[in-house]
């Protein structure tokens, strides 16, 4: 089976950093799941710039969107610091089922798959946008969806998707904790199949300067294709 081909935008690249726009379905780091010869970030970015990347935080496979690696492991030290002191600004977007509002979800979720131990975890989010689409099944009459801003406080394993679909705000695409009969009916009536969430914005101190600087990934084209046949 061939691999799939990645474009990587880098969004930002110094003699410390690089910023990229990270595409859905490329993991960051290899696994023991995967493949020898399969793609993942950190090893496609280190063919493209000839120098050694390191990971500093996480982005789950299925979520596209801004990522910074290092470029040392001075930098890649200072970075995770900062996350780990909650010191980074992190901004998601989704398309979840339903009109959540404006709030936050503080329930604690589990830490990782096939296990019952949770921890704490807290999300804030608005909604931006929501349509009608008619669409009807089961219990369900005429479900709406909604475009929702997310800032994660915490950064658990798949927090986000666990603290809406608990909810039952279900992201579009979740095929681990959401709505597979939506998912389903929205992938035959668009032929979009993807997971609709998306890292837009992230803000940290730059290591060599000590400077606030913010990146930002714009919102994929399958977000605004999702609602129009519903507008």
């Amino acid at each position: 089976m061939e691999n799939k081909t990645f474009e990587i935008p880098v969004l930002y690249e110094d003699e410390h950093l690089i910023v990229v726009d990270k595409p859905i379905d490329l993991p960051v780091h290899k696994n023991d799941f995967m493949p020898n010869d399969a793609p993942y970030l950190t090893k496609l970015l280190g063919d493209l710039t000839g120098k050694w990347i390191y990971n500093v935080h996480r982005l789950d496979s299925k979520t596209s969107g801004v990522m910074v690696l290092a470029l040392s492991k001075e930098i890649a030290h200072e970075l995770a610091l900062q996350f780990e002191r909650k010191e980074v600004q992190k901004t998601y977007f989704a398309i979840v089922q339903g009109n959540p509002g404006q709030g936050t979800f503080d329930e604690k979720v589990l830490v990782k798959k096939k296990t019952k131990f949770k921890k704490p975890a807290i999300t804030h989010f608005k909604t931006l946008q929501t349509v009608n689409t008619q669409i009807s099944y089961k219990e369900k009459e005429n479900v709406s969806l909604s475009l929702v801003e997310i800032k994660p406080e915490t950064g658990r394993w798949h927090q986000l998707r666990q603290h809406f679909a608990k909810n039952r705000f279900d992201i579009v695409g979740d095929t681990h904790h959401g709505d597979f009969t939506l998912n389903k009916i929205l992938t035959e009536k668009t032929g979009i199949k993807r997971l609709f969430l998306h890292a837009g914005e992230l803000t940290f101190k730059q290591p060599s300067s000590n400077e606030q600087v913010t990146f930002k990934a714009k919102l994929p084209t399958e977000f605004e294709t999702l609602f129009l046949p519903f507008q």
